[in-house]
């Protein structure tokens, strides 16, 4: 074969790769305005302001005859629904790896919970029930869809690119949420304009994300492919025992498991934070709905620059180090919440500053690291591992969160109570030694991580 020859092979699947690399960015483009719009801005308002219509007189709504305390309704049902991704995900990586076909489950889980969520729009009067269905749905499905989606990351990018193209990934994540959050806030503060109660201006937005969400999805099935195995049969029962090998087969790989257990310690209190702030600014400091979106708008807009910035930050000090700054950013961040005084909005969006400069390069680098330390060949089934760290294990931190509500009555306890998993965290990353862990890996080691 000549050099010419070889030059424009290599330049072919150069141009192939970034191809699928920009339909893959996409689905960050799709699904994360369910993540900004429904989870974090409107539903848990929503569904609190639902839950307390339909509370008795002590304000407590009984689910299943079982007494919840009203404000914390939003609180279980995220830790439910993340409890129901814990038996689905590692399916669904296994059966991806074993018939190679990701786009088929891919595009199975991002409908279902696009269906979910557009399902929002019939949240009204006292249907707590319903949204705590459709919420426990719809973050169950985003959540076996983050495995696939994330796994086609090692195949997509060689070690060189996967910072940066996690971070693009993420970027592209916020942006989307960013814009989107402008039109629900038009529509929001404009409702009487528009001919609509406020209520039906929330159920719109709901709805729209999960609208978003199923379009946009068909970009990246269309421009990921699958890569075929030597089998293209499976089925659950062979999905289990494949499964059951990849946990033997982690068990040889204790330092992929020991970054696997700070993450899932740290990422459980920023999944926390992103799914409660909401809740806390409104019910603990009284601010309008307004007030929250904007400082949400103002997290996502941030967040953009800080993926980016602590990409750039990745090369020159590597992923692990800069994880750990955010880390400790992300505790002095939580303190000062903690202080926040009530009916201040100018301080609240000092806050929501500070939390969207590390959100999103803690979350891009984090994913960039760990597919590093995947097995070639394995990399749906250790990401369906990773994803019950992202948020298959986050109902911890929720459960925490309403627990401590429930118990103390205050909003202020349970924020703080949130500390506790990023200084566990820290000490846990700062305990791996990452360069081994990707040799033990069979991978080759970048010049920085």
């Amino acid at each position: 074969m000549g050099t010419d020859t070889v030059r424009e092979q290599a330049a072919d699947e150069a141009a192939e790769r970034r191809r699928e690399q920009r339909g893959w960015y996409v689905y960050d483009w799709a699904c994360s305005v369910y993540s900004t719009s429904v989870l974090t801005v409107f539903l848990g308002p929503y569904l609190t302001s639902v839950a307390k219509a339909a509370a008795d007189a002590d304000g407590f709504v009984h689910p299943l005859g079982i007494p919840l305390r009203a404000g914390s309704f939003f609180a279980y049902c995220v830790s439910a629904s993340v409890i129901l991704s814990i038996f689905v995900m590692p399916l669904a990586g296994a059966a991806a790896d074993r018939t190679g076909r990701k786009k088929p489950l891919l595009a199975v889980a991002a409908y279902l919970g696009a269906a979910a969520t557009a399902g929002m729009f019939f949240l009204d009067g006292d249907r707590y029930l319903l949204g705590g269905l459709l919420l426990i749905v719809a973050n169950a499905s985003l959540a076996v869809s983050m495995v696939l989606y994330n796994s086609y990351l090692p195949q997509i990018a060689p070690p060189e690119e996967r910072d940066a193209v996690s971070s693009r990934g993420w970027a592209f994540g916020y942006a989307s949420g960013a814009l989107v959050l402008v039109a629900n806030l038009i529509l929001y503060t404009a409702h009487d304009t528009f001919g609509v109660s406020e209520a039906t201006a929330v159920r719109i937005c709901l709805a729209s994300a999960g609208i978003w969400w199923g379009a946009f999805t068909l970009i990246p099935l269309k421009r990921l492919r699958d890569r075929r195995t030597t089998s293209s049969s499976g089925t659950s029962t062979h999905g289990w025992r494949q499964l059951a090998a990849t946990v033997r087969d982690m068990r040889r790989q204790p330092l992929t498991l020991a970054f696997l257990l700070a993450y899932l310690v740290y990422n459980d209190g920023i999944q926390t934070v992103i799914s409660q702030a909401s809740v806390y600014g409104s019910e603990e400091l009284g601010l309008d709905q307004s007030t929250l979106i904007v400082a949400v708008l103002l997290v996502q807009l941030l967040a953009v620059a800080g993926a980016l910035g602590m990409g750039r930050l990745a090369r020159t000090y590597g992923a692990k180090r800069t994880i750990l700054g955010s880390l400790i950013a992300w505790t002095v961040t939580l303190g000062a919440g903690y202080f926040l005084p009530a009916g201040a909005p100018v301080w609240f969006f000092v806050l929501a500053a500070g939390i969207g400069l590390v959100l999103g390069g803690s979350q891009a680098l984090s994913r960039s690291l760990f597919s590093h330390l995947v097995p070639p060949g394995k990399e749906a089934e250790y990401f369906s591992a990773y994803e019950m760290s992202d948020r298959g294990m986050s109902w911890l931190g929720p459960l925490l969160f309403g627990l401590t509500y429930q118990l103390t009555g205050s909003y202020r306890d349970a924020i703080i109570s949130l500390v506790a998993f990023f200084v566990l965290g820290f000490v846990l990353l700062a305990r791996v030694p990452v360069r081994q862990a990707v040799r033990d890996a069979g991978n080759p080691v970048p010049d920085r991580i």
